[in-house]
C-alpha cells in the first residue's frame, strides 16, 4: 500500500520589523513623523524673527531644527541640525560635548540675515530613548518654543513652479518644499544614510508678495559643485555656503546652500537648471 504524502504549501509573508518610537517621542518631548521605520522630530524656531532684505523668513524656509532616528545594531543612530542664535552656540556646544554627542559641523546657511543664525550638525549612536533625553536637555538651552500645530495645507497655486521643476512638492502654509533623493547610496561608518536622514536635496520656496524666496541645500559630489554653482549664478541665485555635514561619508558629499528672491518662474528655472547637473534618483 502506497503512502501518499500531500505537501500543502502555505505562503508566508515576512513583515519588516517596525520600531515603536513612542518612548523616544516622549523622551524628546514632542511627536515626530515616521517614514520607512525612521523617526524625524522637528523644532521650528517660530520664536525667531529673522529678516533678509524685504523677506521675513518663515520657520519652514530656513529656521527649523530637526533630529532623525533610525535603527542601528542593537540601538539607534541620530543625526540632525540645530538652528541657533549666535548667543546660544557656546552653551549648546558645551552640552553636546558633555553628553557625548558628536558635533560634525558648525556654520552658516544664509548670508545677510538679521539676527545672525548658525547651524550645528550632530550625530550619535546608542539607546534611542537615552539619546532623545539628552537632546531634550540640549534644546532646553535654546529659545525653541513648545510644540504647536503644523501649518495648514497651502492654498497657494504652485503649479507653475512645479511644472518647471517637473515634480510635485509638499504644500505647507506659505511654503513649497522638496526633498529630492540622489541616485547613489551614501554610507557613513559602514551604514547607509537614507535621504530622510538629511541626505536628500532640500529645496524650500516661500511666497513673498508677487515674488518668492528660496533656500535649502544641494547634496553634491565634488564634480557637481562648479556646474551647479554656475547654473544658479546664471539665474540670479547665490550660493551662500559650501561645506560638509558629516565626517566619514562615502562618497564624500558637499552641501551647497543658496538664496534666491525673484518671480516664481525665474526661481524655478534656476533651480531646474541646477538639478540637471546632479545625479538625482529617477
Amino acid at each position: 500500500m502506497k503512502t501518499l504524502f500531500l505537501l500543502f504549501l502555505f505562503p508566508i509573508t515576512l513583515l519588516a520589523q517596525t520600531t515603536d518610537w513612542s518612548k523616544v517621542e516622549s523622551a524628546i518631548g514632542r511627536k515626530g513623523a515616521v517614514k520607512d521605520n525612521m523617526l524625524k522630530v522637528t523644532f521650528p524656531r517660530s520664536d525667531l524673527k529673522v529678516i533678509i532684505g524685504d523677506v521675513a523668513i518663515s520657520p519652514g524656509l530656513a529656521l527649523t531644527s530637526w533630529m532623525g532616528f533610525m535603527q542601528h545594531g542593537d540601538g539607534a543612530m541620530v543625526m540632525g541640525d540645530i538652528v541657533l542664535l549666535d548667543k546660544e552656540v557656546a552653551a549648546v556646544e558645551s552640552k553636546l560635548i558633555e553628553e557625548g554627542i558628536r558635533i560634525t559641523a558648525i556654520h552658516n546657511h544664509l548670508v545677510n540675515e538679521s539676527p545672525s543664525i548658525k547651524y550645528m550638525h550632530i550625530e550619535a549612536s546608542g539607546n534611542a530613548e537615552e539619546l532623545a533625553g539628552k537632546l531634550k536637555a540640549v534644546f532646553a538651552l535654546t529659545g525653541v518654543p513648545p510644540p504647536s500645530q503644523p501649518p495648514a495645507p497651502s492654498q497657494i497655486d504652485w503649479s507653475e513652479v512645479e511644472n518647471i521643476l517637473g515634480r510635485k512638492g509638499d504644500h505647507k502654509g506659505n511654503l513649497l518644499q522638496y526633498g529630492i533623493p540622489r541616485a547613489e547610496k551614501i554610507i557613513e561608518n559602514g551604514m547607509e544614510v537614507p535621504p530622510y536622514m538629511g541626505m536628500a536635496i532640500a529645496i524650500n520656496i516661500q511666497k513673498a508678495g508677487d515674488k518668492v524666496a528660496t533656500t535649502g541645500d544641494f547634496v553634491l559630489i565634488a564634480s557637481e559643485i562648479e556646474p551647479v554653482m554656475k547654473a544658479l549664478h546664471e539665474h540670479g541665485i547665490m550660493a551662500t555656503a559650501l561645506h560638509n555635514h558629516m565626517l566619514n561619508e562615502s562618497p564624500r558629499m558637499f552641501m551647497m546652500h543658496f538664496w534666491g528672491y525673484d518671480t516664481p518662474r525665474k526661481i524655478a528655472e534656476g533651480l531646474a537648471a541646477a538639478l540637471k547637473e546632479i545625479n538625482i534618483a529617477k
